[in-house]
């Protein structure tokens, strides 16, 4: 059996026992891993070069091993994600049908903001139907003055039913993340999409240090980062490698990192080249997967755009390689989802359970007023 590499993420939650070298047996092997966690020291690009390298199998059950160290088994955290402004987006990504840039050729038709009871509605069909986590898009590379109450305000509504929130509104600055937090917010999604070496042959209209500024905004307010790529672009192994480097090298791992498969979209420049060249394999989607969590063990690792393609067998193997969140719906925003129904089956045959909502509560400061010595409180981002 090939040994565990020594690689790790620059948090409290590594496990040097886990990933020990030169283990020679399976009986080191189980031995090495039953280990309590020890103190963290710093991955390497070489060492995640050497994990994708690693056979399959052998890679899935380092992964699946070091999962199951910082998660309950098989079970999964389920969300579901709405899109409350769709379209003409200033930005150029090659990938996304929102984009204005691309608008002739897709033929999206833009939609403008979703009125709040309409969001609140389809949040409490999203916990019905077993979602823990809420999660809403807008087009925008950065939300306006204005559109600030708007999305304090589905936040703060959403909460109100017992839901976890996450935002992904594009770029934010210092005051808008602070606001953010303030009304509660428990995620912020923003993806790194790629390396920083291919990065350019994904979008042009902001460069990867505004994405990793927003990102150390969002963490400064203290609200948890989520933070993810998509494979299947064109880029290179060396290019995932570098990905899941950038990861390690933040303070802190995000806490949720969606790896997404590109569904390429007609008459998008990227997805027309992967429609006429072919796109990534399956397996090295999965292999991406489960690189992703043995360096990021205390991460959410979540199977996102891609899904719908996957046969049983593809999707538990993702399961396996530690991926233990998804999203319910038939939608992603506007492409295509697995469906419910057949979540629901293929849960129930693997064994899987649902974790349930555990939503960032407020911090209350008591608050004097020195005149009237009337008492009252402040609510606090954590």
């Amino acid at each position: 059996m090939a040994g565990l590499l020594s690689i790790t993420e620059p948090t409290e939650n590594i496990n040097n026992s886990i990933i020990a070298d030169n283990i020679k047996s399976d009986s080191d092997f189980f031995t090495n891993t039953m280990q309590a966690p020890t103190a963290p020291i710093i991955g390497s690009r070489e060492q995640i070069a050497e994990l994708f390298d690693l056979p399959l199998m052998d890679l899935l059950l380092q992964a699946q091993t070091i999962h199951r160290q910082h998660f309950k088994a098989n079970e999964v955290q389920i969300s579901t994600l709405l899109s409350i402004k769709t379209g003409n987006c200033p930005e150029d990504c090659g990938y996304c049908s929102q984009s204005g840039h691309h608008r002739d050729k897709t033929k999206l038709e833009a939609e403008k903001r979703i009125d709040v009871d309409k969001v609140i509605a389809a949040a409490k069909r999203a916990k019905a139907t077993g979602s823990s986590r809420f999660c809403m898009g807008a087009a925008w590379k950065h939300p306006s003055a204005k559109d600030m109450p708007y999305v304090v305000e589905l936040i703060k509504e959403v909460k109100e039913l017992g839901l976890e929130t996450c935002m992904t509104l594009g770029m934010l600055n210092p005051d808008q993340a602070t606001q953010l937090a303030d009304a509660g917010l428990d995620y912020y999604n923003h993806n790194l999409d790629t390396s920083r070496r291919y990065y350019e042959q994904v979008v042009s209209t902001r460069s990867y240090d505004d994405r990793l500024n927003t990102l150390d905004n969002v963490r400064n307010s203290g609200i948890n980062v989520c933070s993810g790529n998509i494979v299947g672009m064109g880029e290179s192994r060396d290019d995932r490698i570098d990905w899941v480097h950038e990861l390690l090298k933040m303070p802190k791992a995000p806490e949720s990192i969606p790896v997404n498969l590109l569904v390429p979209i007609a008459g998008t420049p990227i997805g027309d080249k992967v429609l006429a060249e072919g796109g990534l394999s399956v397996l090295e989607w999965i292999r991406t997967i489960a690189v992703t969590r043995i360096c990021c063990p205390s991460s959410y690792v979540r199977l996102s755009a891609g899904r719908e393609s996957l046969s049983d067998a593809e999707q538990s193997l993702a399961f396996m390689a530690g991926a233990n969140s998804f999203f319910y719906g038939d939608k992603l925003l506007t492409t295509g989802n697995a469906s419910q129904s057949g979540d629901d089956r293929l849960m129930r045959e693997l064994g899987l359970t649902k974790q349930f909502a555990a939503p960032r509560a407020p911090k209350l400061l008591p608050v004097l007023d020195a005149v009237s010595g009337h008492e009252s409180q402040m609510v606090l981002a954590d």
